[in-house]
């Protein structure tokens, strides 16, 4: 059994809506691509709660999959009107062979290092270092698989951090991977909450898969007392609108770790955190930073 791959170059104006416009009308998948990728005029999109970007790319690549009883032809003549396409775009085609998709997309997602005694380690993986502290964590639905440079800066400060029989929030838990790597440091009590149910869902069932003790809730239900130690990997809006709630959280003279930082904000963080903790710069990788510090007592 086979497949066909069509692409379709077109404009951020127009490609969301032709994208759509396939999966409404018998495509099996449509995404949007960077035309330019790999060249010199790519162009990364970074977007957060709050900030004002232009979405897609001027030159944006729109490739759709199609069973064998789908006619490319008859499919973007119908689309390319409700795309409010002028004419018919031009499209490539290349046939998709039938896959291990399953094992096609384990093989991408190899163990990862952290540190001499941290490991992630997919579930079909055996754990390289039989003695290291393993983190058994799949890719999936809710943020944190350990790749993204802020889970690894935060990661790598816990690692720093945590002294056993300390308590732990973990604000915007995603995967519960920060909440699951305190606990197997010897954190507890840990907390973990998050406003994508999903995402708390996830988190309790890495939990249970790692056989740690974690309680995970939804971020708009109260959260009780405070804690030794407090994280928060998110994005720099969403921190600085939640300082009061985050800080009122850390007990004082706690400590307090917040990423999802890119370099050029971190003093503006500091700066709107200063009124509850003192932060400095704890770590950077890729651009990305690690705020670190301690509640003040007043």
């Amino acid at each position: 059994m086979s497949w066909t791959a069509i692409s379709i170059e077109t404009d951020c104006e127009h490609a969301e809506a032709l994208a759509d416009a396939l999966i409404d009308n018998g495509a099996l998948s449509a995404s949007i691509e960077d035309a330019d990728a790999g060249t010199p005029a790519e162009t990364p999109q970074f977007g957060e709660p709050g900030s004002v970007t232009t979405p897609g790319w001027s030159r944006s690549r729109v490739v759709a999959l199609l069973d064998d009883s789908t006619d490319p032809d008859i499919l973007l003549a119908v689309c390319a009107p409700l795309a409010e396409l002028n004419a018919v775009p031009n499209y490539t085609r290349e046939t998709v062979a039938e896959q291990n998709w399953v094992q096609l997309t384990q093989s991408q997602f190899d163990p990862i290092r952290v540190s001499d005694r941290l490991w992630i380690v997919p579930s079909w993986h055996e754990a390289p270092d039989p003695n290291a502290i393993v983190l058994v964590l799949d890719p999936g639905m809710a943020f944190g698989t350990g790749s993204h440079p802020t889970t690894r800066l935060c990661l790598e400060w816990l690692e720093r951090a945590i002294a056993p029989g300390e308590s732990l929030l973990d604000y915007g838990c995603g995967s519960g991977i920060l909440a699951i790597a305190a606990a197997k440091l010897g954190a507890t009590p840990i907390l973990g909450v998050d406003i994508d149910p999903q995402a708390v869902s996830a988190a309790i069932d890495n939990a249970e898969r790692n056989g740690v003790t974690a309680r995970f809730a939804d971020s708009a239900q109260s959260i009780a007392g405070q804690f030794d130690v407090v994280v928060a990997n998110i994005l720099s809006n969403p921190l600085k609108a939640l300082a009061p709630a985050i800080c009122s959280h850390v007990r004082p003279g706690g400590k307090l770790a917040l990423s999802g930082i890119l370099a050029e904000q971190a003093d503006d963080l500091i700066g709107v955190y200063a009124p509850y903790a003192t932060l400095v710069v704890e770590d950077t990788r890729d651009g990305w930073v690690c705020l670190a510090g301690t509640r003040k007592s007043a």
